[in-house]
């Protein structure tokens, strides 16, 4: 019996793995129907709230947002990635459901059995025998998932097992070919050298003087560019922090009750201010200790006799964090060392050098420059490091205090003057120059609620207290000037750095075809470069997949690996950057390196074809669906989902 169910099972496989087939010649067909418009049905769902449908399915805006917080782990996400996430997650999700529907037409869904016997892999502990231990089996699901359901772990795990049988399906027959193989071996490892000139543009641009008439002309045939957004001047009345700062005080009862409040930030542990010198023994022989040992006994003879021990340090220690510093360890207390050089640096007397100290790093020499014993440091000791903790919390709190009562004040009434409102909290009377939204407020800074503040109020009306770089603000509109062209003169530096960027790009490539043509006439090339004030470089060997200075990754100059040696190549730009270059050298791939790399390409390119392929089915997938009418999205509930996800 148990032999002509595999052999079903075989069957069955073989008529999938034909369809599976048949599905992927059909791929590119599918891609391009999909590309002709009208095919695709991308109109809402049947509940507004559903932002996919897939099959009877809908997918909603809740679903997606557990989905995305589970994923994220509940943590917030920036706002410009909010839109790409949640497609993400989406994406997903419908890709599931897709899956099923498939596995369902082709008759292969997830069966009870192999569920059953996927969690015996995963959880072999809730079975007895054949046996459900099922009070076990919730307890070890939420343990081991961090918190899943039984139905929530039973989803994912029939998820996965159907995506790893769809993912074998599709990428069981792909292969690599020795010949892909080889021929990504000499990708990688074919290098050519060369000596080229970078002729960049942003280099040339301050060296453009371009005449005012020049300017003009040009602003004429560009004037449409350069409009000049809304601008708005304010005064304000400003609780300045630092003024507020300077006629503040705190008593020393005040400082004394954060003292006792806080004492034991100020008890002093047994500690010592040590310096060391050590000669590493990590890794050596025996043989090669017992010279390491005579080295640190010739040093510490230096040392016992008078020698500078910073010194001593500086050229013998290995230490490399404390070498620079002359073996400057710092305070140490106890149980922070090893016991070795604690027992040594706690038993020394002040000012003594130590015999050699033996420890698992090597041989160390120690210096006892000072020694405290535990104890609390007194108030007047930790008096002056007090006082600024204490008076910035009060100015805090006092600052609060008063942008709280200005608060209320403009609660009150938003169109009271600002200088009665001035007076009443003896705040700071000042204006801004006219800002634009991305400007700076003035001295006040650059913060966001500045801005929105700003462009929202209307003349007349007082703003609520921001706090601004400077203290609490509060802000009233001066001068409105709205966005308008900007004249000549308003944009004149604009105009200036546009037309300097513009010319030079255009200077580096005349530069760089002059000197291209120049060597093509038979000019040596580093004369001709020479001539014309460009420096030459001759970086490494690269390869293709290897990077160059300044220029980046040498896929970038994939014409030179076919370049004989000496040609020189036509002007290639690169960004603002225009690039010639002369081949100095090829250096071609060892072929004995090939088997070493063997294995190893042959599985990047085979997981490579294999995520291809699984792409590509996917792709066609999710197209029939469409085309069936069996996947609509909503992109309207996506987007909102998006902005407020």
């Amino acid at each position: 019996m148990l032999k002509g169910i595999q052999q079903r099972d075989l069957e069955r496989n073989r008529w999938i793995k034909i369809t599976m087939t048949v599905l992927l010649v059909l791929i590119s067909l599918s891609m391009l129907t999909y590309l002709i418009p009208g095919l695709t049905n991308m109109s809402a769902t049947g509940s507004p709230d559903a932002v996919a449908k897939v099959g009877n399915t809908e997918i909603s805006a809740q679903d997606v947002q557990r989905e995305l917080n589970q994923a994220t782990r509940g943590q917030n996400i920036p706002p410009m990635l909010k839109g790409m996430y949640t497609k993400q997650v989406l994406d997903q999700m419908v890709f599931q459901h897709a899956l099923e529907i498939e596995a369902q037409r082709l008759g292969f869904p997830v069966t009870p059995e192999e569920m059953t016997d996927r969690i015996k892999q995963i959880l072999p502990t809730v079975f007895s025998g054949d046996t459900w231990l099922k009070d076990r089996y919730a307890a070890e699901v939420q343990t081991r998932t961090g918190g899943m359901t039984v139905s929530q772990f039973e989803e994912f795990l029939r998820n996965q097992m159907l995506l790893e049988r769809f993912r074998q399906l599709i990428t069981d027959g792909i292969k690599v070919s020795p010949a892909e193989i080889e021929q990504e071996f000499r990708r990688r490892n074919e290098k050519v050298q060369i000596q080229y000139a970078a002729i960049k543009a942003e280099e040339l641009a301050p060296t453009i003087h371009p005449s005012e008439a020049e300017l003009s002309a040009y602003f004429a045939k560009t004037a449409s560019k350069y409009q000049v957004p809304e601008r708005r001047s304010a005064r304000y009345a400003l609780l300045d922090l630092d003024k507020l700062r300077a006629h503040t005080q705190v008593g020393d009862d005040v400082l004394r009750a954060y003292y006792n409040a806080h004492i034991d930030q100020y008890k002093v542990e047994n500690r010592a201010h040590v310096e060391h010198i050590l000669f590493k023994t990590i890794g050596k022989t025996d043989a090669e200790i017992a010279e390491i040992r005579q080295k640190a006994e010739d040093v510490l003879k230096q040392a016992k006799k008078g020698a500078n021990f910073e010194e001593l340090a500086k050229k013998y220690s290995e230490d490399d964090a404390t070498k620079p510093k002359g073996g400057d360890l710092g305070w140490i207390v106890e149980g922070q060392t090893v016991p070795e050089f604690q027992q040594a640096a706690f038993s020394l007397p002040k000012g003594s050098i130590s015999d050699l100290v033996k420890t698992q790093y090597g041989f160390h020499i120690i210096k006892v420059l000072d020694r405290e014993t535990a104890h609390t440091k007194s108030f007047e000791e930790v008096r002056d490091t007090i006082v600024p903790i204490v008076l910035d919390e009060k100015v805090r709190q006092d600052a609060n205090d008063i942008s709280n009562q200005m608060a209320a004040a403009v609660r009150q009434s938003n169109r009271q003057p600002l200088d009665d409102v001035a007076r009443k909290f003896q705040l700071e009377l000042g204006e801004t120059p006219p800002a634009s939204f991305t400007d700076p407020v003035g001295d006040l800074g650059n913060s966001p609620d500045l801005h929105q503040v700003l462009f929202q109020l209307r003349p007349g009306e007082l703003g609520s207290p921001l706090q601004s770089d400077k203290g609490y603000v509060i802000l009233t509109v001066k001068d409105i000037l709205p966005a308008h062209q900007g004249t000549l003169a308003e944009v004149h530096d604009r105009i200036l750095s546009d037309y300097q960027q513009e010319q030079s790009v255009q200077l580096a490539r005349s530069k760089a075809e002059d000197l291209a043509k120049r060597t093509a006439a038979g000019e040596p090339f580093d004369k001709v470069a020479k001539s014309i004030g460009i420096d030459l470089k001759t970086p490494e060997a690269f390869s293709r997949t290897g990077s160059i200075p300044d220029l980046g990754s040498g896929r970038q100059l994939e014409t030179a690996f076919s370049m004989p040696v000496g040609q020189v190549s036509t002007p290639t730009q690169l960004g603002s950057t225009w690039v010639v270059y002369k081949i100095v050298a090829h250096q071609p791939v060892i072929p004995e390196d090939l088997a070493k790399q063997k294995d190893q390409i042959e599985q990047q390119l085979l997981q490579a074809k294999q995520g291809a392929a699984f792409d590509a089915f996917r792709t066609a997938l999710e197209d029939r669906l469409k085309r069936e009418g069996k996947l609509t999205i909503n992109n309207d509930a996506l987007k909102r989902l998006s902005k407020t996800s």
